[in-house]
């Protein structure tokens, strides 16, 4: 069994950091605090569930960065909405799909799907834009061109010049 970590960052629905371990320990947790906000860039909050893995390094690691942790309460996953959605869209829209071997293979369909997630997938909450925003392609510019994406689970449509 393998466990995700993810940090979320609730402005565009950006996923902030990712990783991905076998034995999700405390310090482990802690480091992915470090890892995922260097030189002087943590956020101010941080909503999190109240999972044993997380532990009091977890809470001094965070109060080091200077991070405010709100805690949701127990058994009340629609308290941190977005991060409980997009769980449900990795695994909806990706690992359902796919049969994952190793922590390495999960690290590469995870980048792979939010290069994908950040980049192509629209979001009803964001005006039925991507996290990262894109421009309009206005028509008759080109002929319509599908893009595989995640290992061609999904598709991106552009158009190109002829």
């Amino acid at each position: 069994m393998l466990f995700v970590f993810v940090i979320l960052s609730h402005d565009r629905r950006r996923p902030a950091h990712v990783a991905v371990t076998e034995y999700p320990t405390s310090d482990w947790v802690a480091h992915q605090l470090f890892e995922a906000f260097p030189w002087d860039s943590a956020l101010r909050y941080l909503l999190r569930d109240r999972d044993g893995s997380y532990g009091e390094k977890f809470s001094e690691a965070a109060c080091s960065l200077g991070i405010r942790e709100g805690l949701t309460t127990p058994q009340s996953p629609w308290q941190n909405a977005y991060v409980e959605r997009l769980i449900g869209s990795i695994r909806r829209e990706c690992l359902d799909h796919m049969i994952v071997l190793n922590e390495s293979g999960l690290r590469r369909l995870l980048k792979s799907y939010f290069e994908y997630y950040e980049h192509s997938r629209t979001h009803l909450s964001l005006g039925k834009d991507a996290p990262i925003s894109r421009s309009v392609q206005p028509a008759g510019t080109g002929r319509i061109v599908e893009i595989p994406q995640v290992g061609g689970l999904h598709h991106r449509y552009e158009r190109i010049a002829a």
